[in-house]
């Protein structure tokens, strides 16, 4: 089969997009507050292992079907399962993209307008009340969407220069320096009084406090946090070159993501712990935290601005992937006109964006379900979408796609025995699709 034009130059910066892809919102802003309200160290715990024995099963998985036929999301269920129903599967991922953007967008501009303050001094001032900014950010018509704006523009402005010059480039620089700064913080919060109490929070496992749902949020976190069901990892795979091995570049992105969550633990828990702050403040958390962190540090107004743009960094590096399954679908009918494709698309997605950025303010009465525009995209998209794209795929692969295929694929260039082959297979038609079940009948339910 012939290999795919417009590849990624290196193993690296595949890896590290994918990572990037995975590592943004779920592992920095989403882990520490569920971690807050579900338990702490036992719920991080259920969240590793369930990352290790479901989320990298079900990014194997995908990477196969796009390293394998070589094609972008759409077209990629086409060629293994032509004039079928299967087809679809692709679409429910341009789809789900699409409405998961139309709120994450919105979060990538709050933390596009916390940039800014920052980078003027109006943030880390004598006169801080965290919780109030946050407030004013998210209730204010014109900041976010003028937030909403420059996010989708840096997106634009990226993805619109194609994989290895755009995407690529951009997540070896992000990726390199979110990580340092992420030390540097960590090192900060562990010398704060009172930190041991965070760090025993977040990684002495206390079973006790875990519930059902706690374990519900667990599964659904381990998909959330490594970006499958969607088949944006499809996408990503089918720039991949034949000659590297699936499993590791699959383990690689998986325990990068675990240790960013590691860090985003560590750096938050014990300042939370510190002040007295409560570790189950929701949401906010990583807002109303981070500002109270570095009002303590030397130059902490320069390096809370430094680690505001590294988090806007982590931020984008996710959403990139979710513009490139719509624009590599739509490039291949428009194969010449990528940089148009993007830009159409950044305008759509503001449009569709704004009844989601004005839900703290001019559309904060109104609801649908019972819930804000954004919190019932969010919900469609994290409790509906997402897993039943996560349970296709898994049957797909399963029952669709030839052994043959799956196995050539996972063991090429991997020098791993057939083994690890059946364990993966394995797990794919017994634990993972019924997890799966399980947790979108539930999430569908609360």
């Amino acid at each position: 089969m012939n290999e795919r034009k417009g590849q990624w130059s290196t193993k690296l910066g595949f890896i590290l997009s994918s990572a990037g892809a995975a590592i943004g919102l779920g592992a920095i802003w989403k882990l520490p507050y569920v971690t807050g309200t579900s338990g702490g160290g036992a719920f991080f715990l259920l969240f590793v292992l369930f990352t290790l024995a479901i989320g990298l099963p079900m990014l194997i998985a995908e990477f196969i079907i796009g390293r394998g036929t070589q094609k972008e999301a759409v077209s990629a269920y086409k060629k293994l399962a032509p004039r079928t129903a299967w087809t679809w599967i692709g679409r429910l991922g341009v789809v789900g993209c699409f409405l998961l953007l139309s709120f994450y967008s919105v979060i990538g501009g709050w933390i596009a307008v916390y940039t800014g303050k920052a980078l003027v001094g109006q943030i880390i001032t004598p006169s801080l009340d965290a919780s109030a900014l946050f407030g004013e950010v998210t209730g204010s018509p014109m900041m976010t969407i003028i937030g909403l704006i420059i996010f989708t523009l840096f997106n634009v402005l990226v993805v619109g220069l194609g994989i290895q010059n755009g995407i690529e480039k951009a997540n070896k620089v992000m990726m390199p320096l979110l990580f340092i700064f992420f030390v540097i913080l960590v090192v900060r919060a562990l010398t704060l009084p009172g930190a041991v109490e965070g760090v025993s929070f977040f990684l002495k496992p206390d079973f006790s406090a875990i519930t059902f749902q706690s374990v519900l949020y667990a599964l659904g976190q381990a998909f959330f946090a490594l970006a499958v069901g969607f088949s944006c990892m499809v996408t990503y795979s089918s720039y991949l070159k034949k000659n590297e091995s699936l499993p590791y570049a699959a383990g690689s992105v998986v325990l990068m993501n675990i240790f960013v969550s590691l860090l985003a633990g560590l750096a938050i828990f014990p300042v939370v712990f510190s002040f007295g702050l409560k570790a189950s403040e929701g949401p906010g958390l990583l807002f109303v935290v981070l500002p109270t962190v570095f009002q303590q540090l030397p130059f902490g107004e320069l390096f809370f601005a430094l680690f505001l743009l590294l988090f806007l960094f982590a931020t984008l590096t996710s959403s990139f992937s979710l513009y490139e399954i719509i624009v590599a679908a739509l490039q291949e009918k428009y194969p010449n006109a990528r940089k148009k494709i993007t830009w159409f698309l950044g305008v759509i997605v503001i449009v569709a964006a704004i009844p989601a950025a004005l839900s703290s303010s001019k559309l904060a009465d109104f609801h649908v379900f019972g819930k804000t525009v954004f919190d019932a995209t969010d919900f469609l998209v994290s409790n509906v979408l997402l897993p039943l794209g996560n349970l296709c795929i898994a049957l797909f692969i399963m029952y669709k796609v030839d052994k043959n295929f799956t196995k050539r694929e996972f063991l090429a260039s991997s020098q791993l025995s057939t083994g690890w082959y059946t364990l993966w297979r394995t797990l794919m038609y017994t634990v993972v699709p019924i997890v799966i079940i399980i947790v979108m009948f539930f999430l569908i339910k609360s």
